[in-house]
């Protein structure tokens, strides 16, 4: 009798990676989403990303600085699929990869083109042009700029969704945010932050600041400052012990090294563009000194 056969579907690529060595460290970034994935300086981590991130084709990257456009979570709304937009797992095109001696650049461009036909363009049915760009020496920057080149106006929300790598969260403090007022998403409450922010349990709040943050590592010995423009919201996150152990992209103690600060114009901070103008939302970490 002839040999059985079968025909075996192919696997999905994997997404294209670039990876180079800085003058102080390495990053790491994916053509899937424009995706910034991990820096480190001497070997230690500045950006964070889970050891169990998935990195496969129309899957999210858990970690580094995924690009939330055009909504973040589920939009104003609370009803947009998927979770953060498009073009986090959009496949944007390469436009720049140049590695110098001293700094790193990448450049990635999407158009509506790009996404017609993926999950959720649908949603956002508006011509457009977005670049996202990353630059890392010894301080690590990222710009998303977006193009509206239609005839009308419309309106985005966006974020840089960072995540920061910390010795360990119980002992990270947030400065830069004191008097302003914020969004606890978890509480489902206003308020107004008074002093730094320490974390003791599930923290998502989003605050209507334009202030540069702190963020205080006593266990690693560093401070790491985020500075931003264009962005009128900062969105500070870590899901903590259950919600961590219910994502399947996530370890179940990775919570304790990690802490997002997120570069946003979210919400009642979104951004409205008329036809043939562009914004751009920036955020750049440096390591600075302690005593800051």
């Amino acid at each position: 009798m002839p040999a059985t056969t079968f025909e075996t579907m192919p696997s999905a690529p994997d997404p294209v990676r670039r990876q180079h060595r800085t003058a102080n460290g390495s990053v790491t970034a994916y053509d899937q989403g424009a995706h910034l994935a991990e820096w480190t300086v001497e070997e230690v981590p500045v950006v964070w990303v889970s050891s169990r991130a998935a990195y496969a084709e129309g899957q999210a990257i858990r970690g580094g600085v995924p690009v939330c456009w055009p909504w973040f979570a589920a939009g104003p709304s609370g009803e947009l699929k998927p979770m953060h937009g498009f073009a986090r797992t959009a496949p944007w095109q390469l436009v720049e990869e140049d590695a110098g001696p001293r700094e790193v650049r990448l450049a990635w461009v999407l158009t509506d083109a790009d996404v017609d036909g993926l999950p959720g363009a649908d949603r956002f049915p508006h011509p457009f042009r977005a670049e996202l760009a990353v630059s890392v020496g010894h301080d690590c920057s990222v710009g998303l700029t977006v193009t509206n080149t239609g005839t009308e106006a419309f309106d985005y929300e966006a974020a840089l969704h960072t995540y920061l790598h910390v010795g360990d969260i119980h002992q990270a403090a947030v400065t830069g945010l004191d008097g302003a007022h914020y969004f606890d998403k978890v509480l489902q409450t206003d308020a107004r932050q008074d002093g730094p922010i320490t974390v003791s349990g599930e923290t998502d709040r989003v605050y209507t600041s334009t202030a540069t943050v702190l963020v205080h590592d006593p266990v690693l010995g560093r401070t790491l400052q985020v500075d931003k423009s264009g962005s009128p919201t900062t969105v500070v996150w870590n899901p903590w012990v259950e919600k961590a152990a219910a994502m399947t992209d996530f370890g179940d103690d990775e919570w304790r090294q990690m802490l997002c600060v997120e570069t946003a114009a979210v919400g009642r901070d979104s951004v409205r563009l008329q036809p043939g103008a562009e914004h751009t939302l920036s955020t750049t970490i440096r390591i600075v000194p302690r005593d800051r």
